[in-house]
């Protein structure tokens, strides 16, 4: 739970019956692929055709995880009103609907529609725990009728009577949308409406989707909005027309590869703390980012970060507002990098139209240009104008851009290359012991050259998964690894849940859509140790280790409940709720991983729970990384409600970040961060004084850090959240942000609760007071 509050896109102009994917080209440093002969990709798009033997365990018998919209009545020509067909092949079995369910992980359902024309004449409810995937060969079309009428065509959060939204969106994860065409240009053109509507947390993503709006004159047609939540994760989108190709506001949000074509405003942004745009191409539009949103004299968003983008033949590249005569002080900062402009009359627009940086009739690159407040490592320092660029590690890029690869989809593979986990003997129901049938299948599927298909299912493990060389493995709508058992249970000799390569080992892995987590007292417990060296990259995509919180895990509110009212200590700490040791380790030995869209959580609240009761989760560390190599890329990650830290990076190097993100455990500091997990000097752990709560992010011996967006995030103390009130002095945690004999550079840093914002080598460098910027506060630019 949260605190409410040149593009590498292959574009065709027509996409009558999904004829064309919209999914981004690989960089050229990019990953193998399995060589198999192709198949026609329209009729043999393998998740259509294997086998679909997904078992929920915690829903009705009988339930179906997988279901086609053609199962339930959609025709898909075009003429006939799929409206309510689509409806019910996302609805039927008893699922989690806004406004009647706060939200559940029991009833996990991957909606498919086969390459065709959808018309709606109304719009498309979302359910929870959703995946709504279209062939990615052969984009279907989704086209608003003539007579629609309502806000949105796809509806992810539906507005109940009451006016509210049907889940509050800082809870609603584990969910995606891809392959789709959201047509919108027989709807009329003075018709408010929106592609997609998307208020959303952690875990989810919108890849490869294709807006197409009116292209009249003062048209309202918007392709994504958001006006809520705590993001998140998009890529691959296309959009032509409309008013606002974006028209967005979050705490946060890393998008990646957006191409827009003759929108009058390519990005409205609406409100924010952090947001981090990459691979953005904007052409022919009005304006290409508006960051100029104010609620009466107060400005709205808080920072935006751009880099490797693109804008052509657009009048305004960038407008902001922050003036004298607006506040936040610290509100509207900027940061761009590697952003090339062509035919741009203006490139930075301040208040009034006043211009900042002039454009160009031809092509030029905007090296770095920032504003707001600036530590290197001491200030503040106000800035408004060029910056030194980072310099980039050559293994980090692509060319001149940091290097990008979107999640893989197999459209060319054939259905006989996939081996199902279940057909190989697991049974994920929760009950058996799967570790051997697991195991023999993934080192038969990598020798044989094959892909694993995780059926959905909860896998229960009594001992490590080991993942080798060459594997490539996708999930279901999220499948679970379920570890359980004393093999994980002793603080003092941690073991892997899942193990990717032995140390020393090279090769490459691709794995996505899969969630690791522990049942019970795991206090040995490492999800996920990546030991694998990847000279050509190895990729996680929309991989996530959650620990707590959930059906099947043991360690909900009746066995876990917060105790605030009670002094919590070594003697007295409940042992049953200690459930990891360290939620993904990096070790010395890794390099060249790519993680996209991942989130390491400890649970906050009970997911099941109607009321969504906070809970009390005892997980040691987040994410270690100490590769000695790096070239490692985390866009769109986050990581939450760890004892010790959320993010420690030890003796590393070559790392780019995009909009990490983090929280601090809410029932710190009682028990404080000494407890339940002593330090252990061979994990690098930092020694916690009495009475402190986590480090949100901390970088120990390290070079060459690159974060574009972080966001550290701590709302509570001892469960009570009035310390981050705004106004009553950030109080919820003295520091949060260590640096230690290291070389980093912060792009936009927002922290929520924190007295102290930056800690160099034991001294404090920042005083949020400084940085005021609404709820959140706010720096530009943090070099050390």
């Amino acid at each position: 739970m949260h605190r409410s509050g040149s593009s590498s896109v292959t574009v065709s102009p027509s996409y009558g019956n999904g004829t064309t994917s919209a999914s981004s080209t690989t960089s050229s440093l990019s990953s193998s692929s399995t060589t198999t002969p192709s198949v026609p990709a329209c009729t043999d798009y393998w998740l259509a055709n294997i086998d679909h033997q997904g078992l929920a365990p915690y829903a009705p018998a009988g339930y179906k995880v997988f279901r086609n919209v053609k199962d339930y009545g959609a025709v898909g020509d075009g003429v006939a009103d799929d409206t309510a067909a689509i409806n019910l092949a996302i609805s039927d079995g008893g699922r989690c609907a806004p406004g009647t369910c706060g939200s559940t992980t029991t009833t996990p359902a991957i909606v498919y529609f086969p390459p065709g024309t959808y018309l709606v004449t109304s719009a498309v409810i979302d359910y929870y725990y959703t995946q709504l995937v279209g062939n990615p060969a052969c984009l279907p079309v989704i086209k608003a009728s003539s007579s629609f009428s309502d806000r949105w065509v796809l509806d992810g959060d539906q507005y109940q009577p009451s006016g509210s939204l049907g889940w509050g969106s800082t809870n609603v994860f584990w969910r995606q949308i891809r392959n789709l065409v959201i047509d919108m240009t027989a709807a009329p053109a003075s018709l408010l409406v929106a592609g997609i509507h998307w208020p959303t947390g952690q875990a989810t993503s919108l890849q490869n989707i294709v807006f197409k709006m009116s292209t009249a004159t003062g048209n309202l047609h918007q392709g994504l909005f958001i006006e809520e939540g705590s993001g998140g994760f998009v890529t691959d989108l296309v959009f032509y027309g409309g008013a606002q190709g974006l028209n967005v506001g979050n705490q946060q949000f890393t998008m990646r590869n957006l191409t827009f074509f003759n929108s009058a405003t390519a990005i409205n942004q609406l409100w924010n703390w952090g947001w981090t745009y990459k691979g953005i191409s904007i052409n022919n539009c009005g304006v290409g980012l508006d960051i100029s949103s104010v609620n009466g004299n107060q400005l709205s968003v808080g920072g935006v970060v751009m880099i490797d983008s693109d804008i052509n033949d657009t009048p305004v590249g960038v407008r902001f507002g922050n003036s004298a005569a607006t506040g936040p002080p610290a509100s509207n900062n900027i940061i761009l990098e590697n952003v090339r402009v062509s035919n741009v009359g203006v490139a930075i627009q301040g208040p009034g139209a006043t211009t900042v940086l002039a454009g160009s009739s031809g092509a030029t690159t905007i090296s770095a240009w920032g504003r707001g407040n600036s530590y290197t490592p001491t200030g503040p320092t106000p800035i408004q104008g060029f910056i030194n660029a980072n310099l980039r590690p050559a293994g980090l890029v692509s060319g001149a851009d940091f290097y990008e690869r979107s999640k893989p989809q197999y459209e060319n593979v054939p259905v006989s290359q996939f081996v199902s986990i279940r057909a190989a003997g697991a049974l994920g129901n929760g009950v058996a012991d799967d570790t051997a049938a697991i195991n023999a299948a993934l080192a038969s599927a990598a020798a044989a050259g094959k892909i694993v298909f995780f059926d959905f299912g909860v896998y229960v493990v009594t001992g490590t998964i080991f993942i080798p060389a060459g594997s490539k493995i996708v999930g279901e709508s999220y499948p679970v690894i379920l570890s359980q058992g004393a093999y994980f249970a002793d603080m003092a000799a941690p073991k892997p849940v899942v193990q990717v390569g032995l140390p020393g080992q090279s090769g490459q892995v691709e794995w996505s859509d899969t969630v690791v987590s522990t049942r019970g007292a795991q206090a040995g417990a490492i999800l996920i140790q990546w030991n694998l060296a990847s000279p050509t990259p190895s990729g996680m995509w929309d991989v996530h280790t959650r620990v707590g919180g959930f059906a099947g895990s043991n360690l909900q509110v009746s066995q876990c409940p917060k105790t605030p009212q009670t002094v919590i200590t070594s003697a007295n700490l409940n042992t049953n709720c200690i459930a990891a040791f360290m939620s993904m380790h990096v070790t010395v030995s890794a390099s060249g991983l790519y993680m996209e869209n991942c989130w390491l959580w400890v649970a906050d609240h009970d997911i099941e729970d109607p009321a969504l009761t906070q809970i009390t989760i005892y997980a040691g560390r987040g994410l270690l990384v100490e590769s000695g190599a790096g070239d490692i890329w985390l866009y769109g990650t986050a990581v939450e409600h760890h004892v010790l830290y959320e993010y420690q990076f030890y003796g590393t190097q070559n790392i780019v970040m995009g909009q990490i993100q983090t929280e601090t455990a809410y029932y710190q500091p009682n028990p404080d961060a000494t407890i339940p997990f002593p330090a252990d000097a061979a994990f690098h752990d930092p020694v916690m004084a009495p009475g402190s709560s986590g480090w949100g992010l901390r970088v120990v011996d390290s070079s060459d850090l690159l974060v574009y967006g972080v966001g550290l995030y701590s709302f509570f103390s001892n469960n009570n959240v009035t310390c981050s009130n705004q106004g009553n002095g950030e109080a919820c945690q003295a520091r949060t942000f260590g640096v230690e004999n290291s070389a980093v550079s912060v792009y936009n840093l927002n922290t929520v609760g924190t007295t102290q914002m930056i800690t160099v080598d034991g001294t404090d460098v920042a005083v949020y007071s400084d940085n005021l910027d609404g709820f959140v506060d706010s720096i530009a630019l943090f070099r050390s």
